[in-house]
Order: structure tokens, then C-alpha cells, then sequence
């Protein structure tokens, strides 16, 4: 029996865990995968407090040492469900396994849509970003396509444009669909351009490196290769919670339905980082999650 089962090593999941720790639980986290969630793809990361640079990796690295340290207990296994007991959670995985534990912290993480194209998840951090806060100073001086027309995509464009000497905007629509406001501050710079109604049909590299998109038009059928230096990709992310949809609410997008206290409707079930509904997804914002409902848990085992 565990004080506080985590579901998921990422930045969230392993702050849960160090806090929890500190606090005089137990605690397992279980991670599907690889420790430290999406930060893994930035291979430099300078916008971490304190942290002149360091690439996402040694962050993840660094954090599994530290919770390994405090006594944290971890398992690679693929959550598939929580029951809840009451004073006891059942947490199962895909392997067979029965976890127990008196709290349980979700921090599933999400995913981010892919194009589906050959060779694509080997470029991620190579060629292909989905953080322009986080990566966009890697291509300061240079071309850079980001593929979408959301508003995630143009809030992503807006910033490059700022450092890169040219952004090109490839959405699969016949129009941009983000905000008029997104459109009007994106539109009036001199170094975007925008094709919409295309398609990306392959990713062309050089000694493994990125140089450009193959692309072709979905009304005319006429194929371009677009060159450029880094493409970001922002056709949205995909959150995985729906096996945990009995304990905790999800909004309209499949995020947990929670805000800054990371509570549920289910007592002794708290949510961290990017599953959460919120509007800024960010490391410090995962870790500061992580925190949060790591201390709500504490409180909730102590009675208070």
C-alpha cells in the first residue's frame, strides 16, 4: 500500500513525487514510456528559472535521480484504469498489475498531433519543434514553416516571427481558422507568408537534417518544395484521459475539467500539468502542478 500512486513520469508527475516524498509519504509513480514527458524533445532549454541552459533530457534525467534519491519507487507500466474504494485506489495496469494506494495523482500528460509523414517522429528535436517558446531561438536568422492555421499555430508564427527572417504558415484549409485578432498581428508582418489549402506530403533532409517540406496543392494538385531550416508543428494535442473520465470531469477537449487547486469530484483523486485545463502549458507550469497536487494530497491523507 502506497500513501499517494502518481500516474505519470513527467515534469508533473515527478514534482508530485519529490513533494510527496518530502512531505513523509510513500510513493510510486508508473510511466508508460520514457521519464519526462514531452520536455525530452527540446534538446535546449533556457527558460527555466535558475537554469542558465540545460537540454530536456538532462532535466529528466536530473528529476529521476532525485526522486530516486527521496525514496520514490517508479514501474514502467501503462495505467489503464483507477477504482475507486473509498479509502483505497486500485490502480491497474496494461501488464497485469494491482497497485494500492490511499491518493492518487493523474498527470497524464498529452501528446501532440503528428502529420503522420515518414521519418517525422526522428527529426522531433532535429528539424521539428511544437514549442517556438521553447525552441524558436534555435532558428533566429533562418526560414522556418509551421504547419496549422489555428490559434495555437499563429500564436506559435507571431513569435517566430520575431527572431526568424522568415516564417511560412501551411494549412491544410482553404483559410487560416485562428482569431481575427491572431490573423490581423500575424498578417501585417513583412517576413510571414501564408499558403493555405495545401497539403504536406514528405519531409526532405540532408545528412539527416531538415531542409525542407514537399507539399502540394489540394485544389490545383501543383507539388512545391518549400525549403526551410525547422518546421513546427501545431495541429493540436491530444490529452489520454479517457479511462479516468468516472473520477475526474473532462471538458469539451478531453482535459481534465480542474483549475489551479488540481481538485476532482473524486476525494483523494488529484490532476497535474498539461491533461489539465489550462491556457498556459509551459515546463514551470507542469512543475508548479505537480506541486500543487502533490500538497493537496498530503492534506487530503493528514485529514486536513
Amino acid at each position: 500500500m502506497y500513501d499517494i500512486i502518481i500516474v505519470g513520469g513527467g515534469a508533473a508527475g515527478m514534482t508530485a513525487a519529490l513533494y510527496a516524498l518530502r512531505n513523509g509519504k510513500s510513493a510510486l509513480v508508473l510511466e508508460k514510456q520514457g521519464f519526462g514527458g514531452q520536455i525530452t524533445h527540446s534538446p535546449k532549454v533556457e527558460n527555466y528559472p535558475g537554469t542558465l541552459q540545460m537540454s530536456g533530457n538532462e532535466f529528466a534525467e536530473s528529476m529521476l535521480d532525485q526522486i530516486l534519491n527521496q525514496g520514490a519507487e517508479i514501474e514502467l507500466e501503462n495505467v489503464v484504469s483507477v477504482e475507486d474504494t473509498g479509502d483505497v485506489k486500485i490502480v491497474r495496469t496494461e501488464e497485469g498489475s494491482a497497485f494500492e494506494g490511499r491518493a492518487v495523482v493523474l498527470a497524464t500528460g498529452v501528446r501532440h498531433r503528428m502529420l503522420g509523414l515518414e521519418g517525422e517522429e526522428a527529426l522531433v528535436g532535429e528539424g521539428i519543434s511544437f514549442c517556438a517558446v521553447c525552441d524558436g531561438d534555435f532558428y533566429s536568422g533562418q526560414t522556418v514553416c509551421v504547419a496549422g492555421g489555428g490559434n495555437s499555430a499563429l500564436q506559435e508564427a507571431i513569435l517566430l516571427a520575431d527572431k526568424c527572417r522568415q516564417v511560412i504558415i501551411l494549412q491544410d484549409l482553404p483559410a487560416l481558422t485562428g482569431e481575427r485578432k491572431l490573423q490581423d498581428a500575424l498578417l501585417s508582418r513583412d517576413n510571414v507568408r501564408v499558403i493555405c489549402d495545401t497539403q504536406i506530403d514528405t519531409l526532405a533532409t540532408e545528412n539527416g537534417a531538415l531542409r525542407g517540406v514537399r507539399i502540394h496543392s489540394r485544389a490545383t494538385g501543383e507539388a512545391q518544395t518549400v525549403a526551410c531550416d525547422g518546421l513546427f508543428v501545431a495541429i493540436g494535442l491530444i490529452p489520454e484521459n479517457g479511462p479516468f473520465a468516472g473520477l475526474a470531469d473532462l471538458n469539451q477537449w478531453g482535459y481534465f475539467d480542474s483549475d489551479e487547486r488540481c481538485l476532482t469530484r473524486t476525494p483523494g483523486v488529484f490532476v497535474a500539468g498539461d491533461c489539465r485545463s489550462k491556457g498556459v502549458r509551459q515546463l514551470t507550469t507542469a512543475v508548479a502542478d505537480g506541486a500543487t497536487a502533490a500538497l493537496a494530497a498530503c492534506r487530503y491523507l493528514n485529514g486536513q
